[in-house]
């Protein structure tokens, strides 16, 4: 089951990272989005990206040209999808938005196309009937900076037919990742099931005035090696998604300690702008964070 045509659905965050990452290692693919203004905005951000390709992976500029020219763009989902082997949805984190794109998807998607999601929250479970092609459907899921932090999470549900889930790791590792294969469903993959407890336990401590942003972080970074501290993460995660996930669980259990982190979240920061290291100040000032300079650890 070899891929060669790609679609990704989706030029937000995520969506343009992995539509570049594919076309740098050697895969035609396809860009969907809702509207060609939406393109017109991913194709000025694959420029930003291509820099970061030649800072962090040395590549060239023939490379970088060689792979804009294996990408396309269309914001009509029928042509988008009409010779694609593998499409990747990385459409926003949510329920009602998901199901009614793979409904879309479903009416005119040829048989041979594999779905992925890229969803870091949902279990492919919760849309498997929604495709159309449940025995065809996995999760794929991949961190931020992915030509840096180059994970690939896949993860079936029980109706995964077992040669699409080994289809799936075999193209993770085509296009640089370091492919992980989850054998059973598991909320937050292995990344966030190790993660979000770390990053909820470090808002916590500084929600209850136990310590501050800074000493939270060094305590981490001396004590585990670590080259930054839970909150130097999260303003890489973008703490617009650290509301997200604690207002869901401040509203699904009441919690005291969550509300007042959902509360401090919106006003300090969210309310401010100061979105992570997207806006250039989250709990740290970008591009030059206190926890990067050298005195910080003593």
């Amino acid at each position: 089951m070899n891929f060669i045509k790609i679609t990704v659905a989706g030029s937000g965050v995520l969506g343009y990272q992995i539509a570049f990452q594919t076309a740098f290692h050697g895969f035609n693919v396809t860009v969907y989005d809702i509207n060609d203004e939406v393109l017109e905005r991913a194709k000025a951000k694959f420029n930003s990206l291509s820099d970061a390709f030649k800072a962090d992976l040395n590549a060239s500029q023939e490379q970088l040209e060689a792979t804009k020219s294996r990408l396309s763009y269309n914001s009509n989902l029928a042509e988008a999808v009409k010779d694609a082997d593998l499409l990747i949805e990385a459409v926003p984190e949510n329920p009602t938005i998901k199901i009614d794109f793979y409904q879309k998807l479903a009416k005119v998607a040829p048989e041979k196309t594999i779905f992925a999601t890229n969803s870091s929250t949902l279990l492919p479970s919760q849309f498997a009937d929604e495709t159309g092609r449940p025995e065809k459907f996995v999760a794929l899921h991949f961190a931020n900076e992915i030509w840096k932090h180059n994970t690939a999470e896949i993860m079936g549900h029980p109706g995964t037919a077992t040669p699409v889930f080994d289809a799936v790791v075999a193209f993770a590792k085509e296009i640089g990742m370091v492919a992980l294969p989850l054998y059973k469903e598991q909320p937050g993959y292995i990344v966030n099931s190790l993660l979000v407890p770390l990053l909820t336990a470090a808002t916590h401590l500084l929600v209850k005035g136990v310590s501050d942003v800074e000493t939270i972080d060094k305590t981490w970074m001396v004590a585990t090696g670590a080259p930054v501290g839970p909150f130097g993460i999260l303003d890489v995660v973008g703490i617009t998604t650290a509301y997200n996930i604690n207002k869901m669980a401040a509203d699904a259990t009441q919690d005291p300690t969550k509300i007042k982190t959902v509360a401090m979240l919106k006003e300090l920061y969210i309310d401010k702008g100061k979105l992570g290291v997207a806006t250039g100040e989250g709990f740290y000032k970008y591009p030059n964070p206190a926890y990067k300079e050298k005195d910080f650890l003593k």
